[in-house]
């Protein structure tokens, strides 16, 4: 090792423990700073809460001039300068929400060298004198956030994102480092040759997120069950996504009417509206934001602990993305999606009215993955790794409700056999509601005159209500035993649920009472060895700072970082000084009151 490489790493090192108060990387940071360092351009695939931000922040501190951030939103760029700036680094952003003063500031700042990090959308780019503003600066390196925007195969294609392809002609000597949270190994060659990157140093970080705790229930009486999850989750911040804006507004006027702070977050809102409830969740002010997928790209926010589907999303990308913005700061989390089959009619209607058929197709399957991950009876985290083509190591992940034993297998053999049966005697000719209504007895109108209480089957399973039969239909269905088929979805045997009704082997579903009546009772906050009393303590002092700084409180100090002291009781500045994500700034700003108030509770405590 030379000594230019040598007192590189030891910068590096020192950068990292000095600005941002952590003693050593998370995987694939260090290897991706290196290349930036050296000139290299960088493609990185990191979920969200992997790090990527000091991927690129870091290196725009130790090379000379401005690292120019591509971002997609202004709401998103406003929490990354705050939160860069609680850190000490001068950054700006630049974009339509600024005045001509106070961008007349930013361009004297930059001129004179002023300015490390310049956050800026991608339509600000494609201003041809924008480029001519930039070629007249010290510029240290690109990176574009949200890379997979470029992408037409992605889940999020914007062609303002095209011109970014721009940046290596009109700036060949600087390194450009592109990351996203989520793409395909296809989507991954796309960017990369959209954006013209040259021979990059290639990462693709795993995309296991061990903080997040993965369950899904059926959903039945959706409002009554987010309330009881809820119940569980007093005091934390969190999404509940729902399709349709109707839906997010009658889900938030319900949470509101009892007694929870939530409010609604959808397109078809005013701006102001959408703005001043975003801010509010941000601020810690709302504890629940209930929104449509329009609401996630602009949240930076690191201290959401649970997110909440309750509806079928469109495809495992998306769910991918929106759990991931639980948990950004490695605290646990708890992702939790409400599956009816009910809700696949409603994705379906939209998909039909697509008039490509090759895209039809590729979204009819994209919602088959989805339906399948919610209703396997396999780890929901090896599913979603093997979505991205990343196997998942071990036998059990134990943070997800199949592995970690709150839904039990159980015999179903004899009321699969029951059911298959009834489809059998009937020709395989009707849809769900029927079937059931036979295995349980209804004396119904169309029964009687189809002659259907006369089929062997009728009544054997009224002793069990129809929730107990909609569940056997959904395990078959999810086991592939039994299919839907046509316009009026009927049931239909497979070739191996014809072989499972004559043969002798038994077939296992699993029983979700005992994870539904826990729904609400897993506190994610509640990681294992630190004292909450504490916690609230220091959780009132970083919202008092946040309002005194009028920045959100998750930019003083992650939720993690406050576990960590109300794990080791920090008394002294030193002491502080090796709380992850304390660095030099933070410990000058905030480290006194913080030491107070754990000193305070100390004595009192004694």
């Amino acid at each position: 090792m030379n000594s230019h490489t040598s007192s590189n790493d030891s910068a590096v090192h020192h950068t990292l423990r000095t600005v941002f108060g952590f003693e050593s990387f998370r995987p694939n940071q260090e290897t991706i700073i290196t290349s930036i360092l050296t000139g290299k351009d960088v493609f990185a695939v990191m979920p969200t809460g992997g790090g990527k931000s000091l991927c690129y922040q870091l290196p725009a501190l130790l090379r000379e001039g401005t690292a120019v951030v591509i971002s997609p939103l202004i709401s998103l760029m406003k929490d990354q300068v705050d939160a860069a700036r609680e850190n000490g680094i001068a950054a700006v952003f630049m974009n339509s929400s600024l005045d001509q003063r106070e961008l007349a500031d930013i361009h004297r700042r930059l001129k004179g060298n002023q300015v490390k990090l310049l956050y800026i959308a991608p339509e600000r780019f494609a201003m041809p004198q924008f480029i001519e503003t930039l070629k007249g600066l010290p510029l240290s390196l690109f990176a574009i956030d949200e890379a997979h925007c470029i992408s037409e195969w992605g889940h999020d294609f914007r062609p303002d994102y095209l011109s970014l392809s721009a940046i290596p002609i009109q700036f060949p000597g600087i390194p450009v480092a592109a990351f996203t949270a989520t793409a395909t190994e296809k989507v991954q060659q796309d960017i990369i040759h959209k954006i013209g990157l040259r021979k990059p140093h290639e990462v693709r970080a795993s995309f296991n997120r061990p903080n997040l705790f993965y369950q899904v229930e059926p959903k039945t009486e959706v409002e009554q069950q987010l309330l009881d999850f809820l119940a569980g989750h007093e005091g934390e911040s969190g999404i509940i996504y729902r399709t349709t804006r109707d839906a997010v507004t009658a889900t938030a006027g319900f949470l509101a009417s009892r007694g929870v702070k939530a409010l609604p977050y959808h397109a078809g809102l005013p701006a102001e509206e959408r703005q001043r409830n975003q801010e509010a969740f941000n601020r810690d002010e709302a504890q629940v934001i209930v929104a449509t997928v329009a609401f996630g790209m602009g949240i930076d926010k690191s201290n959401v602990r649970f997110v909440v589907h309750a509806d079928l999303p469109k495809h495992i990308e998306a769910y991918y993305q929106e759990t991931g913005r639980a948990g950004r700061d490695g605290a646990p989390a708890h992702c939790l999606l409400f599956f009816s089959r009910g809700d696949i009619p409603k994705i379906r209607y939209f998909i039909d009215k697509t008039p490509d058929e090759r895209e039809r197709a590729i979204a009819l399957e994209k919602l088959n993955q989805t339906v399948r991950f919610a209703s396997h009876n396999v780890c929901r985290r090896r599913q979603l790794l093997s979505f991205f083509g990343e196997a998942y190591p071990g036998e059990n992940c134990g943070a997800c409700d199949i592995c970690s034993g709150s839904v039990v297998q159980v015999d179903i053999s004899l009321d699969a056999k029951i059911l298959m049966s009834a489809m059998a005697r009937t020709n395989e000719r009707f849809g769900i509601n029927h079937i059931i209504d036979i295995v349980t007895g209804a004396d119904t109108k169309r029964i009687r005159e189809l002659g259907h209480d006369a089929v062997k089957t009728y009544g054997a399973g009224r002793h069990k209500d129809k929730s107990h039969w909609r569940f056997i239909v959904d395990e078959l269905l999810a086991q592939e035993l039994i299919r839907q088929d046509g316009e009026y979805p009927v049931l239909k045997l497979t070739a191996k649920g014809a072989q499972a009704l004559t043969g002798t082997g038994q077939v296992f579903g699993l029983k979700r009472e005992e994870a539904r009546k826990n729904a609400g009772k897993r506190k994610t906050s509640d990681a294992e060895g630190f004292d909450r009393a504490l916690f609230e303590r220091l959780r009132a002092v970083r919202r008092r700072l946040a309002e005194e700084q009028r920045v959100p409180p998750y930019v003083i100090f992650s939720d993690k970082t406050l576990h960590e002291m109300c794990r080791h009781f920090p008394v002294t500045s030193s002491a502080m000084r090796r709380i992850a994500g304390v660095g030099d700034v933070k410990l000058e700003r905030y480290g006194g009151d913080f030491l107070e108030a754990i000193k305070t509770y100390g004595e009192k405590k004694d």
